[in-house]
C-alpha cells in the first residue's frame, strides 16, 4: 500500500498520478471526504467495484455510492431532468445524497445511483482529473466509519493500493439522503442538510 499524502494543493499532481495508476490496476484507494474516509474505485470497473465489496464484506445488493466533483461530470452516468440538474447545481457542493436514475455503465447493481459533489476542495480537485469515484465509507460492513487514516490503515491496509492520507477528517453525522426517482421525491434519511420547500420532498 502506498500512503500519498493529500493535505495541500502541492499534493495534488502526486496523489492524482498515485490514484490513476492504482485505479489502471483495478486497485482500491481509501481517500478521505469532508466526513470520513471512503473507499474509491471506478464506478464501472467491474472487477474494482467487486474487490470493494469482498474487502468490506459488504451485501452485493446495497450499491455504492458514486462522488464526482461537479454536477456536468456525472452527465455521463445518471438522468437528470434540467429542472434536477440546475436545484443541485445550486446547492452542492453540500452535505446531500440523491438517488437518481442511471444512464448505463456503472458497475453496481440496479437501475439507479446515489451521488454526491463533496464539500472537500482537495478531493474535487483530484475528482476533476480522474473522474466520478465511489466513496463507499472506509470500515468493514456493519463497523463504524474512520476519521483517522491510520484505522483506515489498520483495518484495510492490506486491500488496499493507495491511501491518500489527509490527516483525521471531521466525522459527524451522514449526509442528507433523498430519492429523486419518486414523485414527489422522498427524505430516505435525515442529515444535516434540509431541503428547500419548493422541493417538495416528502417525509417518510
Amino acid at each position: 500500500m502506498i500512503r500519498q499524502p493529500f493535505t495541500a494543493a502541492s499534493h495534488l499532481a502526486a496523489a492524482v498520478g498515485a490514484v490513476r495508476d492504482a485505479l489502471d490496476a483495478h486497485g482500491i484507494v481509501a481517500l478521505p471526504t469532508e466526513t470520513f474516509y471512503g473507499l474509491a474505485v471506478r464506478p464501472d470497473d467491474e472487477i474494482a467495484v467487486g474487490r470493494v465489496f469482498a474487502l468490506k464484506g459488504r451485501p452485493a445488493e446495497k450499491a455504492l455510492l458514486v462522488v464526482a466533483a461537479s454536477v456536468e461530470q456525472l452527465a455521463p452516468w445518471v438522468r437528470l431532468a434540467p429542472l434536477w440538474r440546475a436545484r443541485l447545481a445550486a446547492v452542492w457542493p453540500a452535505p446531500l445524497t440523491v438517488v437518481v436514475p442511471r444512464a448505463g455503465g456503472a458497475g453496481t447493481a440496479g437501475d439507479t445511483l446515489a451521488v454526491r459533489v463533496p464539500a472537500h476542495r482537495l478531493l474535487r480537485a483530484l475528482l476533476a482529473q480522474v473522474g466520478p469515484l465511489t466513496a463507499t465509507s472506509a470500515n468493514r460492513s456493519g463497523g463504524a466509519p474512520c476519521t483517522d487514516p491510520g484505522d483506515v490503515a489498520a483495518a484495510l491496509g492490506a486491500g488496499l493500493a493507495v491511501l491518500l492520507d489527509g490527516g483525521a477528517t471531521a466525522g459527524g453525522a451522514p449526509s442528507t439522503l433523498l430519492d429523486l426517482t419518486a414523485v414527489p421525491p422522498r427524505l430516505l434519511r435525515a442529515g444535516p442538510w434540509e431541503a428547500p420547500a419548493a422541493w417538495g420532498v416528502k417525509a417518510p
